[in-house]
């Protein structure tokens, strides 16, 4: 988290008033894959493809993990052990347990013969005194109001709506019910992994909230999430809830514009509070016919701009409800003048390459220009003012000046400065090219980069006297530092040691090892975010590069830290991973010298901010260059008692985009508000909770430890466990049982894969660099990915391919369905030894690293079908690319693979392109053992098995609940 700082100047930002924070857009339905649905469509294999009748070699596919009528085994899918003799196929099983079909809200009860999990809204058997009510999350139709669960709001019934709805729009009738709570047994309850996939508790607010009944007019969860989609009116009751209240904020979900546009409102007229400056909104309301409206964040009335209802380009009256801002939650405004204090700043990258002997000699220097070089056309640049620079490093400074294209040098100058205490620049222009005028200069000089240090032995890297010139060289203008890196910096001011010990991993020393080496970091870090400069490190070391201090420098200047390690360009993989990943970056239309900051209604307060910014004041995040791939969480403090039926949470982000245009995004978000506690409970959103404690893990690791964080992470649920039985279940736990809301349903797996992370790990085997590294991921991830890398999704891929005339399973897993356009996906399942088949093929991929599981008794047709080689025994583990092969299942697999990885769908931006390793259970067991590691829900090394853990939260729920320690090991 960016420490909170002074005040202070910052070039290219307006005064406090104009100071801007972001909204939210569109609602997320992209799941990570799209499940089969029932009845199928048949789609045939592409023309001269082989398609084995695998089932009919193998096995009888109605009870295989892809069977039509369920997604995942019950409970893990406990096989039986396979027969010791093979058959012609991939082997067969005895037959299989039912498997559970994926829930929805609202769902019908899940056949299962052993008991599966509801889906929300789903009611369970009464428990602790519940009634279970007959319908669940309600998308159509009038809901139930039920008994005992508290009216709507204080004082919502005395509410006088003055909405003024666009003529013609039909009145919204009736009273919402708020969401039901319903009680499962989390211990003897097998767990359902499509449960990570449903969409939040929905926000139910009453009747003409927004004044236009858009179906855009409330925040989608892509762009921001509540943990708590129904707000307590009270400090004290969301103290007592030991629920967190945040808000999950990911402002863009795509690395450019036209994969996801948000309305645009052109003509510079914008209407703010004059006393909150919040911007309006659809839960605004208009006053004296019109003229006039009332802040729905501070209740102040103010006057509606005079061109509000004018059209300036056809110079003529426009009707007010077709206004962008009013009919949708996430809106962007054109800037006017006075939301600038120079003109918008160009887009800066200046490159500052590693030329040491590791950085020659791994290839890096080499891929990294030629990656540049193929990538200029990608770079935005649209208003042809996109400059570039590259500064080289080794134990010197290396600056490039640049000619422009046409002058009579055509050469690119090299000049070396080897005074690292006060670096200057050699010569003042030629330095930051424009890359419009300089284009054929830049590609001849990226083509020789290679070539001026093939032959250098120097091992030093000066890297903190070369930020310190690059900053210098760079920001009167702004823009972005991006870092190459193959060695640890070791001469000159931010020198670092080697100072990786195994004898401390593990233990309560190992967070020493977490902690930044050299304080230079730090404050040049901040130094560079009052410039307008950010910093992103992309690091190559095959040994300790004390990725724990060079993080600093993304951290807080709104950057990101991108690791490989043992990176090397002579094998394809990795070179083809980064140059896919490297082009991505440099394509993506990031936003310039840009703030964010959350309003709310009165009574709430933005207490902490969490990710990757520098807090320039108690509210304000300050983001030089604002990315796409990452997300963001600030909580919220209850100050005075809510006496509105609804809140109102409003982000914005005031920035210049790649364009040169200065835009606010803005992300109104309104949620109801109540008094009753199982209203809490029943709205909470599992996936915000887990994302807002991975925030807080992360900094408690930072500042306390690892012990601390993962102790941390288990007081808390125990908190929730012990707050429900005691509050809402009337103190019974159910027999034998751990009673908890169904919509929280997956939290105590999420803490639990949260505790079993890289990152916070109990073990010795980690190195401090892969730890730091992935601390990194927890607080950056967008909550999409964030949930993936804690609970790695799973699949089957040896029954993706039933026979033709199996009517029971899915016909298209793997291949492109006609209707949707994507990748029909198997279903997840559970994160378990038990969910793997001796003979079977798996694909098991936490959103950074990709593996697939060969069984020790996977038959030689698979093997040569999948991976064109004879048998299991000729099966190179490692780091692989798949071949493609004339078959069925080859292409199926291929394509499954290849969605799994695709961001896109979850609605997320990322250049993440994940290595794809190949492990067989009877091979290498360093890699058996790293994939074995995402199986969240085994025992493994000092970690306990999902069973294990619910039933330690069981004996400690069963513990005195007033001799429990009730502080918050959070706060």
């Amino acid at each position: 988290m960016a420490s909170p700082q002074p005040g202070y100047p910052q070039a290219g930002q307006p005064n406090d008033n104009q100071q801007e924070d972001p909204q939210y857009g569109h609602p997320q339905d992209a799941q990570d894959g799209a499940s089969p649905a029932q009845g199928t469509m048949t789609a045939p294999p592409a023309a001269g493809k082989k398609k084995r009748h695998y089932a009919g070699q193998a096995y009888e596919f109605g009870g295989g993990a892809n069977a039509a009528l369920g997604g995942q085994q019950v409970g893990g899918g406990q096989y039986p052990p396979a027969p010791s003799q093979g058959y012609g196929g991939y082997g067969q099983p005895q037959p299989q347990p039912a498997q559970q079909p994926a829930v929805s809200y609202g769902a019908g009860p899940i056949p299962s013969s052993t008991g599966g999990a509801p889906a929300y809204g789903q009611p369970s058997p009464a428990l602790g005194g519940y009634q279970s009510p007959e319908p669940g999350y309600q998308s159509q139709g009038p809901p139930v109001q039920q008994p005992g669960m508290g009216s709507l709001t204080h004082g919502m019934g005395a509410m006088t709506m003055t909405n003024q709805a666009p003529p013609g729009h039909p009145q919204m009738q009736g009273r919402m019910a708020m969401n039901q709570l319903y009680p499962t047994d989390i211990l003897n309850t097998p767990l359902n992994v499509s449960e990570l996939d449903l969409p939040p508790p929905p926000i139910i607010l009453p009747p003409n909230s927004s004044v236009t009944p858009s179906p855009d007019a409330n925040c989608p969860s892509k762009y921001v999430r509540s943990t708590l989609n129904c707000v307590p009116t009270t400090y004290n009751l969301l103290k007592k809830s030991r629920l967190p209240f945040a808000l999950v904020i990911q402002p863009y979900s795509s690395l450019h514009d036209h994969e996801d546009p948000v309305p645009v409102v052109p003509d510079q007229v914008i209407a703010r509070c004059r006393r909150c400056r919040s911007y309006i909104n659809p839960f605004a309301t208009f006053l004296d016919q019109g003229h006039r409206w009332r802040c729905n964040m501070c209740n102040l009335t103010n006057e509606v701009p005079q061109a509000f209802d004018w059209d300036a380009a056809a110079q003529k009256q426009q009707d007010r409800w077709s206004r962008p801002e009013l009919n949708h939650s996430v809106v962007e405004f054109v800037a006017p003048q006075e939301y600038m204090v120079r003109p918008p700043q160009p887009l800066v990258y200046l490159f500052l390459f590693d030329v040491s002997y590791a950085a020659v000699t791994n290839g890096l220097l080499a891929t990294a220009a030629r990656c540049i070089l193929e990538s200029l056309d990608r770079i935005p640049n649209a208003d042809r003012r996109t400059r570039l620079g590259f500064l080289a490093v080794d134990s010197s400074l290396h600056y490039f000046s640049i000619p422009q294209d046409g002058s009579e040098n055509t050469e690119a100058s090299m000049m070396v400065v080897s005074d690292l205490d006060e670096p200057f620049l050699p010569t003042p222009q030629d330095l930051l090219v424009t890359l419009t005028e300089c284009r054929q200069n830049i590609e001849a000089f990226l083509a020789k980069l290679q070539d001026m240090f093939g032959a250098t032995q120097n091992g030093g890297s000066c890297m903190g006297a070369a930020l310190r010139a690059g900053h210098k060289l760079i920001s009167p203008v702004g823009g972005k530092l991006t870092v190459l890196s193959a060695s640890l910096p070791n001469v000159g001011v931010g020198k670092l040691d080697m100072r990786e010990d195994k004898k401390l991993l593990g233990t309560t020393k190992e967070s020493s090892l977490l902690q930044t080496q050299s304080s230079f970091y730090k404050s040049f870090a901040v130094e560079c975010s009052k410039n307008q400069v950010s910093i992103d490190m992309f690091l190559f070391s095959s040994s300790y590069q004390d990725v724990a201090s060079l993080s600093n420098l993304p951290r807080y200047t709104g950057g990101q830290t991108y690791f490989y390690p043992g990176w090397n360009a002579a094998r394809g993989e990795d070179a083809i991973k980064f140059a896919r990943e490297f082009s991505d970056y440099l394509s993506a239309e990031i936003g310039l010298e840009a703030v964010l900051r959350v309003r709310a209604t009165t009574g709430l307060r933005m207490s902490t901010f969490y990710g990757n910014f520098f807090n320039r004041s108690s509210d304000l995040c300050a983001f030089p260059a604002f990315p796409r791939d990452q997300g963001y969480v600030v909580e919220v403090a209850i100050d005075e008692t809510l006496t509105k039926g609804i809140v109102c949470l409003q982000s914005a982000v005031l920035h210049t985009t790649c364009n040169g245009e200065r835009r606010i995004r803005v992300m109104t978000l309104a949620l109801p508000t109540t008094q009753n506690m199982a209203d809490v409970y029943a709205s909470a959103d599992q996936a915000a909770v887990a994302t807002t404690f991975s925030h807080k893990a992360v900094e408690r690791a930072l500042g306390s430890g690892l012990e601390a964080a993962r102790d941390a992470l288990q007081t808390k649920l125990v908190e929730l466990l012990q707050t429900y039985r005691k509050e809402l279940a009337g103190g019974n736990m159910g027999a034998a049982g751990l009673q908890f809301p169904a919509n929280l349903r997956c939290l105590p797996v999420l803490f639990l894969g949260l505790r079993k992370n890289i990152a916070l790990r109990q073990s010795a085997q980690i190195p401090s660099d892969m730890r730091s590294a992935a601390l990194c991921q927890l607080s950056t991830l967008p909550l999409p990915l964030l949930i993936q890398y804690v609970y790695p999704r799973l699949y089957s891929l040896h029954d993706v391919v039933p026979p033709d005339d199996d009517e029971r399973n899915p016909q298209n897993l793997g291949l492109v369905d006609e209707e949707t356009g994507e990748t029909v996906m198997p279903q997840a399942l559970n994160l378990s030894s038990q969910s793997l088949l001796p003979y079977g093929l798996y694909l098991i991929d936490d959103g950074q690293t990709q593996f697939l599981w060969v069984g020790r008794e996977a038959v030689d047709p698979l093997i040569r079908d999948v991976f064109d080689v004879p048998d299991r025994n000729h099966l190179k583990v490692g780091k692989m690319t798949l071949p493609v092969v004339d078959t069925d299942i080859n292409e199926r697999v291929r394509a499954i693979v290849e969605k799994s990885r695709d961001h896109r769908s979850k609605g997320v931006g990322s250049i993440v392109v994940p290595h794809l390793y190949l492990v067989r259970e009877d091979g290498e067991p360093g890699m058996r053992l790293w994939a074995q590691s995402m199986f969240v829900e085994d025992r493994a090394d000092q970690g306990l098995s999902l069973q294990q853990w619910l039933g330690t939260m069981r004996e400690k729920v069963r513990l005195d609940l007033v001799t429990y320690d009730t502080k918050d090991r959070f706060s």
